[in-house]
Parts: C-alpha cells; structure tokens; sequence
C-alpha cells in the first residue's frame, strides 16, 4: 500500500485512536532484540508524512531509540460503541487501526507551536490534578519519518476499506 496515497486517512485513524485511546503505541527493540512497547498521549502528525512526540517518561523507548531509530507506531479505535456497531453491521465503516513504521530522531527542544498544540490538546483536562501531575513539563521532542503503514486487519469485515 502506498503510504503517501492514504497518508489523510492514516491521519484520520491515528487522530480517532488517539480520542478513543487517549494514546498511541510506539513500538521499539533494544540492542539485544528485546521488544519494547510505550503507550504515548502527545504524538502529533505532520501533512508531509511525519510526524512528532513529546518525549517526558519514555526511559526505555529514549534508551532503545539510541541504538534502532526504527519504529512502529500503532492507534486503534477503541471506543466501545465503534466495536458494537461493527459487529452489528458485520463491516467496519472506517479502519479499526493502523501501524506506521518509520524512524526516530535525536531529541529536540520543542518549538513554540509544538507546545502549543500540546496545551491545545490537553486543555480540556488541565485543571484535573492528575493532569498538573503528568502533563506539565513538555519541553523537548522526536521527530519522526514515516516510510510505510500496515492497516489493523480484519479482512471478511472490511474488504471495502484501504481501496
């Protein structure tokens, strides 16, 4: 599948994973093999196939990253109602999920419209005390090249999808 041709729609799952989620999962391996998978709130994608996270609490991602810059990041709609509908109808009226593979960069100071769109999107839930807990000390990022995708798969329910 062409990455570049569907790259709106990937935006799209990604972006309901993420509302449905309140993450996204990256995927890396140390230099031993060992997989490793860290559930991430602040990833951001670009128009130009790319992509950004804040990284804050990813000891073993950041240590792996350091190693294999290669990754997978994976989103699935997760909410309930989605599901149910589905199974109803028996097909999916939009992808169930995604997975991006690509490559991590060095860490970076975040630009001021990347805290921006992090306060944008944790805005609603900022006066909650776990929020102030978690989520106040975004300051630094990794860029993120996409190169290809793999759609989340369930072929007898979704075959009119990905065309």
């Amino acid at each position: 599948m062409d990455l570049f041709k569907h790259w709106k729609e990937i935006v799209d799952v990604i972006g309901t994973g993420q509302r449905s989620s309140l993450h996204c999962s990256i995927a890396t391996v140390d230099d031993q093999g060992v997989p490793n998978v860290t559930p991430i709130g602040t990833v951001f994608l670009r128009d130009d196939h790319s992509g950004y996270f804040f990284d804050t609490f990813t000891s073993k991602l950041a240590e792996n990253v350091e190693s294999n810059q290669n990754i997978c990041l994976m989103a699935v709609n997760t909410n309930t109602s989605f599901w149910l509908k589905s199974f109803f109808k028996g097909k999916f009226l939009a992808p169930p999920g995604v997975r991006l593979y690509g490559t991590v960069g060095q860490l970076r100071k975040a630009t001021e419209e990347e805290i921006a769109a992090i306060n944008k999107r944790i805005k609603p839930m900022s006066w909650l005390k776990g929020s102030k807990l978690i989520w106040s000390d975004f300051t630094h990022v990794r860029d993120i090249q996409f190169n290809d995708f793999r759609p989340v798969q369930y072929p007898k329910m979704m075959e009119h999808l990905w065309q």
